[in-house]
């Protein structure tokens, strides 16, 4: 390294690479900045849009270095200490002293982070765990080994030690290729697919500069990640003499796993999901073809109609495969009811 560490800012470092500068950019950032981060949270850096190479925003983390880069780190302001148990209220559907399952609700955010540093599951786990909750995901994330969007419901899986966490971790990255592990969802869309069944094969990517927010993107962009998802169309509301219909209940089955990945596929295909205003909110006003019941039902409805109801896995110790199903919540339910009484 030709330059020393400059402090541009008091949450900002700025590097220069030397001439011996080589391999994956992950690799050489960890070595440059010695004992203070782990190689797994430059990836996690990276990955949140944190680190520009060469004034570009660094979209990977197997990137290679060259001599002569400039990477600029945004560094995270300081985090709150290790968040604490609360007393919040958890939906048990399974629980062992390798893990634990659990149907989330629509509205809890999995672990904390800015502007939810509080009331999160991982606070609710705490409480009800104690300490054998695994450390691996870290200490804001403990035993979570998959994720599902605050206003996601679903079932999820929590690791309570490090054998089930890496085992199950292992599992998630597989996408259930090799091993039994499978995730369905329900989802209610606008319209219907051009198919009653079939396959999603788009690539996704961070949709310009926001972190979080995903587009499709062509396979040979620099940030493109395989996504692939399995559709099928389970009822259909409103139907038409030309097939078409206003609305429909979908199942998705994923065989990757990216942020957003149903609700972008959904949206790419014209099918957004109801509620949806990240990814739907051009397609709010055909609430307004509805009947009133069901338009009313619509417009109360202010989250994306999107439910994990089934979570299969092999089980750390036993080896069984566990098989797990949530009832679609309420306030979906209703939707959904609304819909079907547009048939009555």
């Amino acid at each position: 390294m030709t330059d020393p560490f400059n402090e541009g800012a008091a949450s900002r470092k700025e590097l220069i690479a030397g001439d011996d500068a080589e391999g994956r950019i992950d690799a050489w950032l960890t070595a440059a900045l010695g004992k203070e981060f782990s190689r797994n949270r430059v990836k996690a850096l990276i990955e949140q849009g944190a680190v520009q190479l060469n004034t570009v925003l660094l979209d990977s983390p197997n990137r290679k270095i060259k001599p002569g880069d400039s990477v600029v780190i945004d560094l995270p302001a300081p985090e709150d200490p290790q968040p604490k148990g609360e007393n919040i209220p958890l939906e048990i559907l399974y629980e062992d002293s390798d893990l634990i399952v659990i149907a989330k609700p629509p509205g809890l955010v999995v672990h904390p982070g800015a502007g939810n540093w509080h009331g999160t599951l991982v606070n609710a786990l705490i409480y009800h765990c104690g300490d054998s909750l695994s450390g691996i995901g870290g200490v804001k994330r403990p035993g979570i080994v998959h994720r599902l969007d605050k206003d996601t419901s679903g079932v999820m899986v929590v690791a309570k030690n490090d054998i089930a966490h890496r085992h199950l971790s292992d599992q998630f990255a597989d996408h259930g290729r090799t091993g039994p592990l499978e995730r369905a969802y329900r989802a209610v869309v606008w319209g219907r697919p051009r198919t009653l069944a079939g396959t999603i094969d788009a690539a996704l990517g961070r949709s310009g500069a926001d972190r979080t927010k995903r587009t499709v993107k062509r396979e040979d962009t620099d940030d493109a990640r395989e996504a692939i998802t399995h559709y099928t169309v389970l009822e259909r509301y409103g139907e038409k003499p030309d097939a078409s219909c206003l609305a429909s209940l979908v199942e998705c089955r994923l065989e990757t796993g990216r942020t957003h990945q149903i609700r972008v596929h959904m949206a790419h295909i014209g099918n957004p999901l109801i509620g949806d205003q990240e990814y739907g909110a051009a397609f709010k006003t055909k609430a307004n073809l509805l009947p009133e019941e069901a338009k009313r039902a619509v417009n109360k409805f202010h989250r994306q109609a999107l439910h994990a109801y089934l979570l299969a896995f092999e089980h750390p110790t036993t080896g069984k495969t566990m098989r797990f199903e949530a009832p679609v919540p309420a306030d979906l339910q209703k939707v959904i009811d609304a819909l079907k009484g547009m048939e009555a």
